[in-house]
């Protein structure tokens, strides 16, 4: 379980990163050069899709419990924004759902 998570958590990662970088071109006055990682991240987190188990919705819901966690962790260590004990506890419920579901996977 500890390879699909890293492997969810690296996904995540160059999700957000591709995501993030043409939001800051947009909304923030960056420079158009940022389009460039932004779509090579994407091509990544493409390819890291193709990497996963099997393709399907139970591996996308699991993927959403990190995605979100991740999400939370570059809410508060990019943006700065403090997080509250709803977003921890939220955060952890959703990890537990991806740990359910992914043990579901061996049965």
């Amino acid at each position: 379980m500890l390879k699909t998570t890293m492997l969810f958590v690296v996904t995540a990662l160059a999700e957000i990163i591709g995501c993030f970088l043409p939001y800051v071109w947009l909304r923030k006055g960056g420079p158009f050069w940022l389009l460039m990682p932004a779509a090579a991240s994407l091509a990544l987190f493409v390819w890291l899709l193709s990497l996963h188990p099997v393709a399907s919705g139970r591996v996308y819901a699991a993927y959403g419990g990190v995605y979100v966690t991740i999400a939370l962790v570059w809410l508060r260590v990019v943006d700065g924004v403090k997080l509250s004990a709803f977003d921890w506890v939220g955060a952890g419920v959703t990890l537990l759902g991806m740990a359910i579901i992914v043990a579901g996977w061996k049965s």
